[in-house]
């Protein structure tokens, strides 16, 4: 990827992330930690890579994307606002009773979110079913399901895996976000779902290492994902929890739990800062 792509995806990333943080501290509660470890993956999708229309959200050969982690609705809803699909002042009500941006996506509700998710699990499963649909309808659309790593301690997930390679669903593509911090601690001692990559080719995925954090790495392992034919692809993506934010980042705590007015300053003082440098480099080229 060219640098001057690479600096206007992790300025859009920076973005996301600001208003990630901004939502959360308004609502009072939400889920910074892995929507800040997304940003990057969620950035290079919808600015770099899916076949959407935010004038046309429904349109029926459009990408989908399925948020399975749906908790980490800030990191979606960020993207969302920022593409099109609504304005960004609208984050505004996240969480709040009058909002459509409830604390988890519902498809009926925001454009551009393609399945209803917050159960772990669910969101894979429904992605599965997805793109089998698309393979019935012999349409090319490919379907992207974001997981966290904590989710992937639910049964269901690897029931939607057997599935997926059983049905050949070479256009579904699993992402997940492996900063190995869930709610209650770091995700190999709660109940460690290791080796990642060993169990998901054992169900018959094509597995892709990346820095999830990583322009660049991301793109090439999406490229990489279709040329991959007969079966899934899982991209096992490491990441940062919290990422952008320094005292956010690989602290668990920081899961499920809204910051306070010194905290909120200090992180969007961060941020703000390192809006304003990748803005100055994307002018610069």
């Amino acid at each position: 990827m060219e640098k001057q792509k690479v600096l206007e995806l992790s300025l859009t990333a920076a973005k996301m992330r600001r208003l990630i943080v901004d939502q959360v501290y308004a609502a009072a509660s939400g889920h910074p930690g892995g929507s800040l470890s997304i940003a990057d993956i969620l950035a290079v999708l919808y600015w770099q890579e899916l076949n959407i229309d935010p004038k046309e959200p429904r349109k029926a050969d459009r990408d989908r994307v399925v948020l399975s982690k749906g908790h980490c609705s800030p990191g979606l809803y960020a993207a969302l606002a920022l593409r099109g699909y609504f304005p960004v002042e609208d984050l505004k009500g996240f969480r709040q009773t009058e909002s459509y941006l409830s604390g988890h996506p519902e498809m009926n509700k925001v454009k551009g979110v393609d399945m209803s998710t917050g159960s772990l699990g669910q969101g894979f499963s429904s992605a599965v079913g997805i793109a089998l649909a698309g393979k019935l309808d012999q349409k090319d659309y490919r379907v992207y399901a974001i997981l966290g790593d904590g989710e992937i301690q639910e049964g269901q997930v690897w029931e939607a895996a057997m599935s997926a390679a059983h049905f050949k669903l070479d256009n579904l593509v699993a992402i997940l976000d492996n900063n190995n911090l869930q709610i209650s601690g770091s995700v190999d001692k709660v109940m460690s779902p290791y080796p990642i990559d060993e169990k998901f080719a054992a169900f018959g995925f094509e597995v892709i290492h990346i820095d999830g954090n990583d322009m660049n790495q991301i793109e090439e392992a999406i490229h990489k994902a279709r040329t991959i034919k007969g079966k899934p692809t899982l991209i096992l993506a490491k990441t940062v929890k919290g990422k952008g934010v320094s005292f956010m980042e690989n602290n668990y705590k920081w899961h499920g739990a809204a910051p306070n007015k010194e905290q909120y300053e200090q992180a969007v003082g961060e941020l703000d800062a390192e809006i304003a440098r990748l803005e100055k480099e994307v002018a610069a080229q």
